[in-house]
């Protein structure tokens, strides 16, 4: 098994740095070899898809990262034993050689395209653009998963197997440049990729994709350097974020397979029972007496009962506690990974730092509604939620952060990666202490095993740069 481990990690880390080696595994003499821009841009983005939301314990532990679901069968990725399963490394490879790699290719095959009467100049541009803002979004994701990244000396192949890890603000202030840059070019007069799964080709839906993305990475800054914050926020509004659920970045899913969402294949492919909602998450809804539990979770323990198994602990069982609702298992339900929900929430939170975005109360509510209308919570409801003294923003409990918190990590259920960014940005909700090992929640993953032994001068030097290559180690932008 070590074997494996090592051998996949080996691949992943060329991958990372992988540019003739990487088109060389993947050629077939039966078949084409120069495959066309826009399928790898397609085929990037559902990779990045389906490893962002996947439940997959093998493959991402965000759901456990934030606290919204736990374990029944197994209890060790939800006590934070990453290394059994090579979660980490599973998403370090995937992330380098499914997304960051054929967005890179697919660049440099639009940049040698020629310009003809019927692929205008700004076409191309665009298509360039647009790859480049779906990369932007997964270095970022990359960084907030893991600190310092081989980032500069990635994609160089066998030139270059131990790459150097770059520090992760200075990939920030790399990504703010790019992100910028990709806004900057796109032109709405001209097209975008054909067959785009995403956009269907809508330009100008991409060029709010890119601000919203922008807005993102600011935030983040905000309490390390709120002046650079302010700033990349007040240039991401003017740009366009998104500002309804039309704009969402949503990946449709389709019934048959291999077009399914990843969550069916393990809710309901697999036929097994290893996951059922957290208290953590579902104790914060019932104080709320949120509408959104019925959806986010089954009735099974009856009527209006909703009961979480306590977080990372030993006996919960699937009939006893809060099943993970029939949404989610349906095949078809989309995938998203940013939408108007979280935009909202950052803005309120920019509001509350007076960065001149308007009111946080709005955006607040603006966020809360949005989820709820995600969700299909009826208009009389999402009324009456928002005007619960303990959720409406003026008499809501608790310090601004707390408030904005606790409303963004819920909205973020499904997008559980951005749910434990938001913990560790805001401090809030409380997570608890795993029921088994008594493990706090991790602030990064750590590095892959493999790291350690392929790369490992590099890897020592990135570990001692962040303060340790420990769960616990806190990432640059997460000081509080």
């Amino acid at each position: 098994m070590k074997k494996l481990i090592i051998a996949f990690g080996l691949l992943g880390t060329i991958f990372s740095c992988s540019d003739d080696y990487y088109e060389s595994l993947n050629q077939d003499p039966t078949l084409p070899s120069d495959v066309p821009a826009d399928f790898l841009v397609n085929a990037a983005t559902v990779a990045l898809f389906d490893q962002m939301i996947t439940p997959n314990q093998n493959l991402n532990a965000a759901r456990f990262m934030g606290q919204y679901w736990t374990q029944t069968t197994y209890v060790d990725e939800s006590n934070y034993n990453l290394n059994e399963r090579n979660i980490t490394g599973q998403h370090w490879t995937r992330m380098y050689t499914n997304v960051l790699y054929d967005l890179e290719d697919a660049k440099r095959k639009v940049a040698t395209y020629e310009t003809s009467s019927t692929y205008s100049q700004a076409t191309k541009d665009n298509q360039i653009a647009i790859a480049e803002a779906i990369q932007v979004y997964a270095w970022h994701q990359m960084v907030d998963t893991f600190g310092n990244i081989p980032y500069s000396e990635a994609f160089q192949g066998l030139e270059n197997t131990a790459p150097a890890f770059d520090d992760a603000r200075s990939i920030y202030n790399d990504l703010l440049s790019r992100i910028s840059a990709s806004i900057a070019a796109m032109d709405t007069s001209g097209n975008g990729f054909e067959g785009d799964n995403i956009y269907g080709g809508d330009v100008a839906q991409w060029k709010k994709f890119a601000a919203s993305v922008k807005l993102k990475i600011a935030m983040r800054l905000a309490d390390v350097d709120a002046a650079a914050a302010s700033a990349a926020v007040s240039q991401a509004v003017s740009a366009g974020v998104f500002t309804s659920n039309a704009d969402n970045f949503t990946l449709p899913y389709f019934s048959t397979q291999p077009n399914t969402n990843p969550l069916w294949e393990d809710l309901v492919l697999s036929g097994r029972q290893d996951f059922v909602g957290a208290n953590t998450v579902i104790d914060i809804m019932n104080d709320l007496n949120d509408p959104r539990r019925p959806i986010y979770f089954k009735e099974n323990m009856g009527a209006g009962v909703f009961v979480g198994g306590p977080y990372g602990a030993e006996g919960n069982t699937f009939a006893n506690s809060s099943q993970v609702g029939e949404v989610l298992h349906d095949p078809t339900f989309p995938g998203t990974l940013m939408d108007y929900a979280e935009v909202s929430f950052l803005l309120a939170e920019a509001a509350e730092r007076g960065f001149g975005v308007g009111s946080a109360d709005t955006h607040y509510t603006n966020g809360v509604r949005a989820s709820l209308e995600f969700w299909g919570v009826s208009d009389a409801d999402i009324t009456a939620y928002l005007a619960s003294p303990d959720v409406a923003y003026a008499t809501a409990p608790g310090s601004w952060k707390e408030k904005i918190a606790r409303q963004f990590w819920l909205a973020m259920y499904n997008n559980a990666f951005e749910g434990w960014s938001v913990w560790r940005k805001l401090d809030y909700p409380a997570m608890h202490v795993s029921g088994f090992e008594n493990m706090p929640a991790p602030h990064r993953y750590t590095y892959p095993i493999s790291e350690r032994t392929i790369n490992p001068d590099n890897y020592d030097q990135a570990s001692s740069a962040i303060g340790g290559d420990e769960q616990s180690t806190k990432l640059f932008w997460d000081v509080n």
